[in-house]
């Protein structure tokens, strides 16, 4: 009875190596799917720092584009300044050419009128008629340019655009009235350029 019951102890053993078994591949089950987790996370992380690097590409060259188009448009600003100066200047420097041009033919009817005064035959009336020609172009070209001749003769006197340089007592016209002329004065489009000098009368005494 005794080898008996010896030879029926061992026998629970399989079942507890099963177990062992079980546990050992329950326990390692945890660890076989950490590392799928850790590569998951990695992946969206390389891929998040793709998407800044191509955000900020995209910034910078935008960045640069609007710096190259700043600078553009910096240099066509002075070359449209250097082109309005340049023509301004020239504009200042040019600006009588056409009153020159129209002018030019006054001073060859005076050019004209001195040789004939100048000459033995020298006619006197037609030396007066040259005369008369020669101021009248000369004032043609002046009011083509805008030159207006300030002669108030019998007109009130006005000190915007008369300069009064004596009084006269005079009972045939108001007092206050232009009775002489000594010089025209002129204006420039409306502009004095220079008053008429004039003598004013006055009630007489």
């Amino acid at each position: 009875m005794t080898k008996e019951h010896s030879n029926e102890t061992p026998s629970p053993a399989p079942e507890e190596a099963e177990v062992g078994i079980d546990n050992e591949a329950a326990a390692a089950d945890p660890g076989d799917t950490q590392p799928s987790g850790d590569v998951a996370g990695e992946d969206r992380g390389a891929a998040g720092g793709e998407a800044l690097s191509a955000l900020l590409e995209d910034a910078r060259a935008k960045a640069d584009e609007h710096w190259n188009q700043l600078l553009r448009a910096r240099a066509e600003i002075e070359n449209l300044r250097r082109r309005q100066a340049a023509e301004l200047e020239k504009a200042h420097k040019f600006a009588l050419d056409g009153f020159v041009r129209e002018l030019l033919q006054v001073r060859d009817s005076l050019e004209l009128g001195r040789a004939a005064a100048t000459a033995e035959t020298a006619d006197l009336a037609k030396l007066r008629e040259g005369t008369e020609l020669t101021l009248k172009l000369l004032a043609d070209v002046m009011g083509k340019f805008g030159v207006e001749p300030v002669d108030p003769a019998g007109a009130p006197f006005d000190p915007e655009f008369h300069q009064a340089i004596s009084m006269q007592p005079r009972d045939d016209v108001p007092p206050g009235t232009v009775v002489t002329v000594i010089q025209k004065g002129y204006l420039l489009n409306g502009r004095l350029v220079r008053p008429a000098l004039v003598v004013v009368s006055q009630q007489p005494s």
